[in-house]
């Protein structure tokens, strides 16, 4: 289900006092990289990705792998920093706006 303007807007206010929780090494986005994000989405629901250097599309294709394998929404993506969110469907934590 996609997310509408004024909850990707609530969402990118509730992740500005966050910090990363998953940081992309040398070796980018691997399947052990998308196993913990996984884990990190249920358990958080909204997780800050700090990504590995490189050019934009680079970063860009690491995003797209991470999104594509875990189902999750992109609310923001600041330079090398990305905020996804997926809803927990058996216990929301986040309530979010119409």
């Amino acid at each position: 289900m996609p997310i509408s303007p004024s909850q990707r807007r609530y969402l990118r206010s509730l992740a500005h006092d966050l910090h990363p929780v998953i940081l992309l090494g040398a070796k980018g986005a691997t399947p052990a990289v998308l196993k913990e994000l996984d884990l990190a989405l249920s358990h958080h629901e909204l997780v800050k990705i700090k990504l590995s250097g490189g050019d934009k599309d680079e970063r860009d294709a690491q995003i797209g792998y991470l999104i594509e394998g875990t189902g999750a929404e992109n609310v923001q993506q600041i330079g090398h920093t990305v905020t996804l969110f997926r809803r927990n469907e058996d216990e929301p934590k986040l309530a979010l706006p119409r």
